[in-house]
């Protein structure tokens, strides 16, 4: 796995910002399905984060879903929050800063709930930002995440992997990393699960004139250094042709979906009817309690 070049991420996303949303269809799609879990899940939260919330897409439904809550937007990309802080009624818009998911400039136990659609791909150290998300959240509070697995943009990588030895497009975790990774953050209780959505174009070039306007260019620091010329492009298109299929090249993602919880307090955790008590909340001699 190379790291994220961080500075290019961010440089990408700055320049994308004020078109991203013409293209963003996908993002849209998993942020849809994501948000649509919340509907079989008691939860009533006062602050909510969007962490890598991009251009806002989901403040709106997040408001309307949590009316008396208040959402907070995080996003390393200056420009992404700009586009975001319009999201919102005209009284209540979200309140945004920028700032890296891997260090979060929030208080112990400050939100309640923690959305992050298709961001967590762009860090480098998932446990330090899953124990960041941890610690910002309140005992008993909600991670709900989506973001992409190995599978992803499969072709691509396979096509390139013909032109030349470099690393063309960005490294994705496995799901089971993933869910490894939320359990060394000790989050209580998490679940993981996956999809596979295929986009689909008229050409290679198509699906690069996307990806660049989304600001989703290789930003690891084993990418090539040197500008893409025509004769590599046409060797990568040519590559790419073998996927066709039905006069169409495919796009494969492979979109992970991911939720857990801040423990309890010992005091409050429930497993299998019965409540763990401490002896010291009791006082004096141990009694049997009964649910």
């Amino acid at each position: 796995m190379h790291p994220i070049d961080k500075t290019r991420a961010r440089l990408s996303f700055e320049r994308a910002a004020a078109d991203y949303d013409r293209v963003a269809v996908l993002q849209r799609e998993i942020a849809d399905r994501m948000l649509g879990r919340l509907d079989y899940i008691r939860l009533a939260p006062q602050r909510i984060l969007d962490l890598g919330a991009g251009t806002g897409y989901a403040i709106d439904p997040l408001a309307r879903r949590y009316p008396k809550a208040r959402v907070l937007a995080l996003d390393f990309a200056h420009g992404m929050l700009l586009q975001a802080r319009r999201r919102g009624s005209w009284w209540r818009r979200p309140l945004c800063v920028c700032a890296d998911a891997e260090s979060l400039p929030l208080a112990d136990g400050a939100v309640d709930l923690i959305v992050s659609n298709a961001a967590l791909q762009w860090c480098n150290d998932l446990e330090r930002t899953f124990s960041e998300c941890r610690r910002v959240l309140r005992p008993g509070g909600l991670l709900l995440f989506t973001t992409f697995g190995p599978d992803t943009l499969k072709e691509l990588r396979a096509a390139w992997s013909q032109v030349d030895e470099h690393t063309h497009v960005s490294p994705f975790l496995d799901m089971h990393d993933i869910g490894d990774a939320l359990v060394r953050a000790r989050f209580a209780d998490p679940v993981m699960d996956a999809d596979r959505l295929t986009l689909t174009y008229d050409d290679v070039q198509g699906l690069m004139r996307d990806l660049k306007t989304l600001g989703a260019r290789n930003a690891t620091d084993a990418r090539p250094r040197a500008l893409t010329g025509r004769a590599r492009l046409a060797a990568l298109a040519d590559a790419y042709e073998t996927h066709r299929r039905d006069g169409r090249l495919p796009a494969s993602y492979e979109v992970l979906y991911g939720h857990a919880w801040a423990p309890e307090p010992a005091e409050h955790r429930q497993t299998s009817g019965e409540v763990a008590i401490p002896v010291s909340a009791i006082g004096g001699r141990r009694r049997a309690v009964e649910p």
